[in-house]
């Protein structure tokens, strides 16, 4: 969902209105509520959600019923399980196929970033609109996200009643759905994001001899809180924070945070846009096709990935330090703002 970003504001640029968001959980409306690309959103209980069962999908159906000859642009993959429901309602609110486009698979062993696929994507017109002259603006190729002003001082307020105003604040995403899937299942090796316990205890006792005075926020679904308290007990350390971050709490956080060290996960593409300074560590997939990117002008730096690493493990714990000391230095958390 973020790195569909530069695609809404290329959309928003070539037909002169912003977008109607269709997505499935609740991240939808969180990351994008208010954005200047988007005019309306509606939000899918789930991504596994069967066809017309429950309340959202009848919402969708209004919704896509309410978008006259408005163009559709399907931003699923065609090898998607999910696309053949998406189809059916496609046909069931009566838009017709000229109205659409769908999204094409990158050709095998392609390096192309998927942001550029998508823009690639958003240049096409559906054939319902091939006689009419669309001009296809560049785009911002980086993702840039906002942070509401109410959730900016909600995070502020959190931060100082945790003690931390005026403290470096440094993220850390250790875990990733797969992970978290395989961990419970006691098959930690299987997964290629998976870094050790010992690694990531390792590296938090590093960084805290670095900057001693910082507050290092351990950061997770519920899945993986597992996860973070076993890596916070090896590392032993007051200054080690393991805590769940709602979606809004996690943009406002990134915006103010020193820096993120994260695997290949969802929280590390909202960093950078929101222009934390991010160190990624990559396993068994390719950052030339899955880096983050920031429309911040912040500093990303990736490790690993294919074809060179196939496990996260591959990267020494030394590798990852000297990524996060070469970050640029940022201010330290703002002080919070009074409620009014």
């Amino acid at each position: 969902m973020v790195l569909i970003a530069p695609l809404l504001n290329r959309l928003h640029r070539r037909y002169g209105l912003p977008c109607w968001l269709i997505g499935a959980g609740p991240w939808s409306f969180h990351l994008y509520r208010g954005h200047a690309d988007i005019a309306r959103i509606c939000c899918l209980a789930g991504r596994h959600t069967p066809l017309l069962l429950g309340p959202s999908w009848w919402r969708v159906l209004w919704e896509l019923r309410s978008s006259g000859q408005s163009p559709v642009y399907v931003c699923e993959s065609r090898r998607s399980e999910r696309l053949p429901r998406i189809k059916s309602a496609l046909a069931l609110a009566g838009v017709s196929p000229e109205r659409c486009v769908f999204l094409e698979e990158e050709a095998a062993g392609s390096t192309e970033h998927r942001i550029d696929s998508l823009l690639r994507f958003g240049a096409q017109t559906p054939a319902a609109w091939s006689a009419a002259d669309f001009p296809c603006p560049p785009s911002n190729p980086a993702p840039n996200l906002q942070v509401l002003e109410q959730h900016r001082r909600e995070c502020d307020r959190w931060i100082a009643a945790q003690g931390w105003a005026g403290c470096p604040i440094v993220l850390v995403q250790p875990g990733n759905r797969r992970s978290a899937r395989a961990l419970r299942r006691g098959r930690e090796r299987i997964d290629g994001k998976a870094w050790s316990v010992a690694n990531w205890s390792a590296l938090l006792r590093y960084m805290h001899d670095d900057l001693p005075q910082a507050v290092i926020v351990l950061c997770g679904s519920p899945r993986e809180q597992s996860l973070l308290q076993q890596i916070r007990a090896t590392t032993a350390l007051p200054q080690v924070i393991a805590t769940r971050l709602s979606l809004c709490r996690l943009l406002a956080l990134c915006e103010v945070a020193h820096s993120m060290v994260s695997v290949d996960t969802g929280p590390a593409h909202v960093a950078a846009a929101v222009g934390s300074p991010l160190v990624v560590l990559f396993g068994d997939s390719s950052p030339h096709h899955w880096c983050p990117r920031s429309g911040h002008a912040g500093t990303v730096i990736s490790l690993g990935g294919a074809p060179g690493t196939r496990h996260v493990n591959q990267l020494p714990v030394s590798a990852v330090l000297q990524a996060w000391r070469s970050l640029p230095t940022r201010p330290v958390a703002r002080a919070p703002v009074p409620q009014a």
